[in-house]
Protein backbone atom coordinates (compact mmCIF):
# COMPACT_ATOMS: atom_id res chain seq x y z
CA UNK A 1 0.00 0.00 0.00
CA UNK A 2 1.17 3.65 -1.02
CA UNK A 3 1.46 6.49 0.95
CA UNK A 4 -0.85 8.16 -1.83
CA UNK A 5 -3.50 5.50 -0.66
CA UNK A 6 -3.49 6.32 3.10
CA UNK A 7 -5.44 9.14 3.86
CA UNK A 8 -4.78 11.49 6.70
CA UNK A 9 -7.55 11.28 9.28
CA UNK A 10 -8.13 13.26 12.14
CA UNK A 11 -10.10 13.01 15.68
CA UNK A 12 -9.97 14.59 18.59
CA UNK A 13 -8.31 13.09 22.08
CA UNK A 14 -9.19 15.57 24.70
CA UNK A 15 -7.96 18.63 23.42
CA UNK A 16 -5.27 17.12 21.16
CA UNK A 17 -6.63 17.43 17.19
CA UNK A 18 -4.70 13.95 15.83
CA UNK A 19 -3.71 13.01 12.87
CA UNK A 20 -3.63 8.82 11.91
CA UNK A 21 -4.05 6.61 9.44
CA UNK A 22 -6.19 3.38 9.26
CA UNK A 23 -5.91 0.56 6.92
CA UNK A 24 -7.82 -3.25 6.72
CA UNK A 25 -10.69 -4.07 7.33
CA UNK A 26 -11.07 -7.57 8.96
CA UNK A 27 -8.89 -9.66 11.68
CA UNK A 28 -7.41 -7.78 15.49
CA UNK A 29 -6.59 -4.27 15.24
CA UNK A 30 -3.18 -3.17 15.86
CA UNK A 31 -2.04 -0.05 16.87
CA UNK A 32 1.28 1.64 15.63
CA UNK A 33 3.40 4.50 17.85
CA UNK A 34 6.17 5.89 16.57
CA UNK A 35 9.32 8.02 18.52
CA UNK A 36 10.09 10.85 19.93
CA UNK A 37 10.57 12.95 16.95
CA UNK A 38 8.99 10.78 14.87
CA UNK A 39 5.35 10.63 12.73
CA UNK A 40 3.29 8.42 11.05
CA UNK A 41 5.39 7.96 7.83
CA UNK A 42 7.73 6.32 10.10
CA UNK A 43 5.57 2.77 9.38
CA UNK A 44 4.69 3.46 6.06
CA UNK A 45 6.37 0.32 4.46
CA UNK A 46 4.27 -1.58 7.15
CA UNK A 47 0.89 -0.33 7.23
CA UNK A 48 0.00 -1.93 4.18
CA UNK A 49 1.29 -5.33 5.03
CA UNK A 50 0.04 -5.85 8.12
CA UNK A 51 -4.02 -4.38 7.45
CA UNK A 52 -3.88 -7.67 4.91
CA UNK A 53 -5.23 -9.61 8.20
CA UNK A 54 -5.59 -6.85 10.85
CA UNK A 55 -7.59 -3.75 11.15
CA UNK A 56 -3.90 -1.27 11.49
CA UNK A 57 -3.88 2.49 13.29
CA UNK A 58 -1.14 4.92 13.17
CA UNK A 59 -0.83 8.07 14.94
CA UNK A 60 1.34 11.36 15.31
CA UNK A 61 1.25 11.85 19.04
CA UNK A 62 1.32 14.84 20.31
CA UNK A 63 3.48 17.02 19.63
CA UNK A 64 4.98 15.65 16.45
CA UNK A 65 4.42 15.44 12.49
CA UNK A 66 0.49 17.13 11.90
CA UNK A 67 -1.42 16.15 15.54
CA UNK A 68 -1.58 19.17 17.62
CA UNK A 69 1.81 20.67 19.20
CA UNK A 70 0.94 20.83 23.07
CA UNK A 71 4.08 21.16 25.58
CA UNK A 72 4.76 17.70 27.00
CA UNK A 73 6.38 17.92 30.22
CA UNK A 74 4.92 14.60 31.89
CA UNK A 75 5.71 11.44 30.06
CA UNK A 76 2.74 9.84 31.80
CA UNK A 77 0.68 12.46 29.77
CA UNK A 78 1.51 10.44 26.16
CA UNK A 79 0.28 7.14 28.13
CA UNK A 80 -3.54 8.66 28.88
CA UNK A 81 -3.27 10.12 25.55
CA UNK A 82 -2.97 6.62 24.00
CA UNK A 83 -6.12 5.20 25.87
CA UNK A 84 -7.96 8.21 24.88
CA UNK A 85 -7.50 7.65 21.24
CA UNK A 86 -8.25 3.76 21.67
CA UNK A 87 -11.36 5.31 23.40
CA UNK A 88 -12.00 7.86 20.65
CA UNK A 89 -11.86 5.23 18.32
CA UNK A 90 -13.66 2.75 19.82
CA UNK A 91 -10.85 0.16 20.36
CA UNK A 92 -11.82 -2.11 23.37
CA UNK A 93 -8.14 -4.21 22.78
CA UNK A 94 -5.54 -3.92 20.48
CA UNK A 95 -1.76 -5.50 19.98
CA UNK A 96 0.51 -2.44 20.20
CA UNK A 97 3.40 -1.88 18.47
CA UNK A 98 6.20 0.92 19.51
CA UNK A 99 9.42 2.10 18.49
CA UNK A 100 11.29 3.89 21.28
CA UNK A 101 9.85 6.63 22.79
CA UNK A 102 6.62 4.60 21.30
CA UNK A 103 7.78 1.27 22.82
CA UNK A 104 7.78 2.84 26.05
CA UNK A 105 4.49 4.25 26.60
CA UNK A 106 3.48 0.82 24.87
CA UNK A 107 4.94 -0.09 28.13
CA UNK A 108 3.57 1.80 30.61
CA UNK A 109 0.19 1.44 29.29
CA UNK A 110 0.36 -2.49 29.31
CA UNK A 111 1.21 -2.31 32.85
CA UNK A 112 -1.60 -0.08 33.65
CA UNK A 113 -4.28 -1.29 31.13
CA UNK A 114 -3.57 -4.72 30.79
CA UNK A 115 -6.75 -6.04 29.89
CA UNK A 116 -6.79 -3.79 27.03
CA UNK A 117 -3.78 -4.84 25.22
CA UNK A 118 -3.08 -8.20 23.57
CA UNK A 119 0.21 -8.55 22.34
CA UNK A 120 3.06 -6.22 22.43
CA UNK A 121 5.94 -5.49 19.58
CA UNK A 122 8.57 -3.06 20.97
CA UNK A 123 11.20 -1.63 18.30
CA UNK A 124 14.37 -0.53 20.12
CA UNK A 125 12.38 0.72 22.54
CA UNK A 126 12.77 3.20 25.32
CA UNK A 127 12.97 2.95 29.20
CA UNK A 128 15.22 0.07 29.70
CA UNK A 129 17.91 1.83 31.49
CA UNK A 130 19.91 5.60 31.38
CA UNK A 131 22.12 5.23 28.23
CA UNK A 132 20.87 7.02 24.92
CA UNK A 133 22.60 9.08 22.13
CA UNK A 134 24.62 12.48 23.75
CA UNK A 135 22.94 14.23 20.91
CA UNK A 136 19.87 14.08 23.18
CA UNK A 137 21.73 14.49 26.84
CA UNK A 138 23.29 17.57 25.63
CA UNK A 139 20.09 19.01 24.05
CA UNK A 140 17.93 18.44 27.32
CA UNK A 141 20.10 21.15 28.55
CA UNK A 142 18.63 25.13 29.06
CA UNK A 143 19.77 27.27 25.83
CA UNK A 144 22.14 23.82 24.00
CA UNK A 145 18.61 22.64 22.87
CA UNK A 146 17.49 25.65 21.59
CA UNK A 147 20.58 26.18 19.63
CA UNK A 148 21.00 22.56 18.61
CA UNK A 149 17.39 21.92 17.46
CA UNK A 150 16.49 23.94 14.52
CA UNK A 151 15.58 22.17 11.80
CA UNK A 152 17.41 22.73 8.33
CA UNK A 153 18.05 20.19 5.84
CA UNK A 154 21.59 19.60 6.53
CA UNK A 155 20.61 19.01 10.82
CA UNK A 156 17.74 16.73 9.60
CA UNK A 157 19.73 14.40 6.87
CA UNK A 158 22.53 14.31 9.66
CA UNK A 159 19.87 12.94 12.47
CA UNK A 160 18.53 10.76 9.97
CA UNK A 161 22.42 9.37 9.14
CA UNK A 162 22.51 8.29 12.76
CA UNK A 163 19.09 6.87 13.01
CA UNK A 164 19.70 4.15 10.58
CA UNK A 165 23.04 2.06 9.68
CA UNK A 166 22.91 2.00 5.72
CA UNK A 167 23.29 5.75 4.64
CA UNK A 168 21.56 4.77 0.80
CA UNK A 169 17.99 5.18 2.87
CA UNK A 170 18.17 8.67 3.95
CA UNK A 171 17.13 9.88 0.66
CA UNK A 172 16.63 13.53 -0.27
CA UNK A 173 12.75 12.89 -0.24
CA UNK A 174 13.14 11.61 3.22
CA UNK A 175 14.97 14.37 4.09
CA UNK A 176 12.38 16.79 2.38
CA UNK A 177 9.73 15.58 3.49
CA UNK A 178 11.29 15.01 7.48
CA UNK A 179 12.33 18.47 7.51
CA UNK A 180 8.89 20.01 6.92
CA UNK A 181 7.10 18.25 9.09
CA UNK A 182 9.82 19.32 11.90
CA UNK A 183 9.45 23.14 10.28
CA UNK A 184 5.66 22.88 11.54
CA UNK A 185 4.73 25.74 13.81
CA UNK A 186 5.41 24.32 17.42
CA UNK A 187 6.79 21.30 16.22
CA UNK A 188 10.53 22.64 17.61
CA UNK A 189 9.29 23.62 20.98
CA UNK A 190 7.34 20.11 21.44
CA UNK A 191 10.39 17.75 20.42
CA UNK A 192 12.53 20.04 23.30
CA UNK A 193 9.84 19.90 25.47
CA UNK A 194 9.22 15.72 24.87
CA UNK A 195 13.10 14.71 24.93
CA UNK A 196 13.63 16.97 28.34
CA UNK A 197 10.81 15.26 29.67
CA UNK A 198 11.95 12.00 29.45
CA UNK A 199 15.56 12.38 29.16
CA UNK A 200 18.51 14.63 31.31
CA UNK A 201 22.12 15.05 31.38
CA UNK A 202 22.23 11.79 32.38
CA UNK A 203 20.14 10.31 29.83
CA UNK A 204 16.95 8.71 30.52
CA UNK A 205 15.56 9.88 33.37
CA UNK A 206 15.14 7.42 36.32
CA UNK A 207 11.46 8.38 37.43
CA UNK A 208 10.57 6.32 34.31
CA UNK A 209 12.73 3.68 33.90
CA UNK A 210 12.96 2.55 37.17
CA UNK A 211 8.97 2.38 37.15
CA UNK A 212 9.32 0.18 33.83
CA UNK A 213 12.03 -2.08 35.11
CA UNK A 214 10.89 -2.40 38.85
CA UNK A 215 7.38 -4.07 36.87
CA UNK A 216 8.71 -5.77 33.68
CA UNK A 217 7.92 -8.85 35.16
CA UNK A 218 4.28 -8.63 35.68
CA UNK A 219 3.66 -8.12 31.94
CA UNK A 220 2.26 -11.14 30.87
CA UNK A 221 1.18 -10.72 26.91
CA UNK A 222 2.79 -12.48 24.77
CA UNK A 223 6.16 -9.86 23.63
CA UNK A 224 8.22 -9.58 20.51
CA UNK A 225 11.43 -7.70 20.95
CA UNK A 226 13.43 -5.87 18.05
CA UNK A 227 16.39 -4.29 18.15
CA UNK A 228 19.00 -3.31 15.86
CA UNK A 229 22.73 -4.54 16.78
CA UNK A 230 23.72 -1.36 15.48
CA UNK A 231 21.65 1.46 16.97
CA UNK A 232 23.06 4.56 18.02
CA UNK A 233 20.28 5.86 19.98
CA UNK A 234 19.76 3.90 22.52
CA UNK A 235 21.93 0.57 22.67
CA UNK A 236 21.62 -3.20 21.97
CA UNK A 237 22.13 -3.99 25.43
CA UNK A 238 18.57 -2.84 26.53
CA UNK A 239 16.94 -5.45 24.44
CA UNK A 240 18.62 -8.21 26.36
CA UNK A 241 17.66 -6.52 29.84
CA UNK A 242 14.05 -6.89 28.27
CA UNK A 243 14.18 -9.79 26.87
CA UNK A 244 15.23 -11.40 30.39
CA UNK A 245 12.46 -9.38 32.47
CA UNK A 246 9.56 -10.01 30.32
CA UNK A 247 8.57 -13.77 30.87
CA UNK A 248 8.00 -15.57 27.75
CA UNK A 249 9.62 -12.49 25.49
CA UNK A 250 11.19 -13.56 21.85
CA UNK A 251 14.42 -10.93 21.14
CA UNK A 252 14.94 -10.39 17.81
CA UNK A 253 18.23 -8.72 16.91
CA UNK A 254 18.70 -7.07 13.46
CA UNK A 255 22.80 -7.28 12.02
CA UNK A 256 23.56 -4.19 10.02
CA UNK A 257 20.08 -2.23 11.33
CA UNK A 258 20.09 1.13 13.38
CA UNK A 259 17.33 2.38 15.56
CA UNK A 260 13.93 2.05 12.88
CA UNK A 261 14.32 -2.14 11.92
CA UNK A 262 10.70 -1.27 10.91
CA UNK A 263 11.88 0.70 8.28
CA UNK A 264 15.31 -0.70 7.68
CA UNK A 265 14.14 -4.29 7.10
CA UNK A 266 10.88 -3.48 6.13
CA UNK A 267 9.89 -7.24 4.87
CA UNK A 268 11.64 -9.22 7.13
CA UNK A 269 9.80 -7.05 9.94
CA UNK A 270 6.16 -7.37 8.52
CA UNK A 271 6.56 -11.29 8.11
CA UNK A 272 7.71 -11.70 11.92
CA UNK A 273 5.09 -9.49 12.98
CA UNK A 274 2.75 -11.13 11.28
CA UNK A 275 3.91 -14.45 12.26
CA UNK A 276 3.58 -13.50 16.07
CA UNK A 277 0.12 -12.09 15.51
CA UNK A 278 -1.16 -15.20 14.53
CA UNK A 279 0.20 -17.16 16.92
CA UNK A 280 3.27 -18.80 14.94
Amino acid sequence: MSKQLLQDKYVKVGNVNTRYWSAGDKGSVVVLIHGLGGFIENWVYNIGPLSKSHRVYALDLPGFGRSDKPLIRDLTVLVRFLAGFLDALGIEKASLIGNSLGGGLVLFFALGSPGRVEKLVLVDTAGMGKSVIADFKVCSLPVAGELLIRPTLKSTARLWQKVVYDPSLVTPELVDSSFKLASLPGARQALLATLRAGIGIFGQRDKYTKLILKDLGKITEPTLIFWGSEDRIIPVAHARIAAAKISGARLHIWEKCGHMPMFEYPDKFNTLVLDFLAGR
